[in-house]
């Protein structure tokens, strides 16, 4: 995996109406695999716009949550967003974390993991911070297959443009399926280690819905989008919108799939 200026994420809006929307269905579901019990310390690694981050204090009861990212600009959108007392923000990164080792029962990540220079690092920084007997657990997009909203997009941007296979997210993010994430938590020391996919709805109201978060320029596909001319953009658009599932009504059902894997810390 290569990093590029492609995978850069700023605005907690953008991010919003791109994805967000969809973790957080991702993430309740996600949690109630793990059946962690109540009043547990969490440590959400990476956490973006605050979508899981809220979803432990919504659906696990936990003691506290810690949860830290790269981006001043999301820690300080996920803090005014998450307002539960439990919830704390900070900025860190995820490959040399701040908290001590064994301090945490349950560390979590949501849709970061492939974006991470060095994810083998992270992971071990996971499992380090996390106590004997607690667990680790990521979630990641099905790039390659069933994550749908991108593979529409890619699969007709690589259809006009060569240059989109380069950044097109199945290619350049292998380590988005079970094998790979499984030998990697294994690999960080891990134990009983498993994985399993977590499919929810993607409902756009219209093709409109669909569309504009690909103009915000956050993520990979927004940003290709936007390089483009406008030319090109509109036949970008014009493709994508021939290859949905429009139904009668203008209204679009897609599937959006993670791969989740979870490890205890021994």
């Amino acid at each position: 995996m290569v990093a590029t200026s492609t995978d850069v994420w700023v605005s907690g809006d953008g991010y919003e109406s791109y994805v967000g929307r969809w973790s957080r269905l991702v993430a309740r579901e996600f949690l109630h695999w793990l059946d962690v019990s109540p009043d547990r310390h969490w440590l959400d690694v990476g956490c973006g716009t605050g979508a899981l981050t809220q979803t432990v204090v919504d659906v696990a009861a936990p003691a506290s949550v810690q949860a830290v990212d790269r981006s001043a600009s999301f820690v300080e959108f996920a803090r005014h967003r998450v307002r539960d007392p439990r919830a704390s923000f900070s900025v860190a990164d995820a490959q040399s974390l701040p908290q001590s080792s064994g301090s945490i029962d349950a560390v979590v990540s949501g849709l970061v993991l492939n974006f991470i220079p060095r994810p083998e690092a992270a992971v071990s920084e996971m499992a380090r911070v996390t106590r004997a007997g607690g667990v680790v657990a990521v979630y990641v997009w099905d790039y390659a297959d069933r994550m749908q909203l991108m593979r529409y997009f890619w699969d007709a941007a690589i259809a006009l443009d060569a240059r989109g296979e380069e950044l097109n997210e199945a290619r350049r993010f292998p380590l988005c399926a079970p094998a790979p994430l499984e030998a990697l938590f294994r690999s960080a020391g891990l134990e009983r280690v498993e994985s399993r996919a977590i499919d929810v709805p993607t409902r756009f109201r219209d093709f409109d819905d669909f569309w504009r978060p690909f103009l915000s320029g956050q993520g990979p596909g927004p940003a290709y989008t936007m390089s483009l001319s406008e030319e090109r953009r509109v036949a970008l658009r014009d493709r994508v919108h021939g290859a949905l599932p429009v139904a009668a009504d203008g209204s679009i059902d897609l599937i959006a799939r993670a791969w989740a894997v979870r490890g205890t810390r021994c």
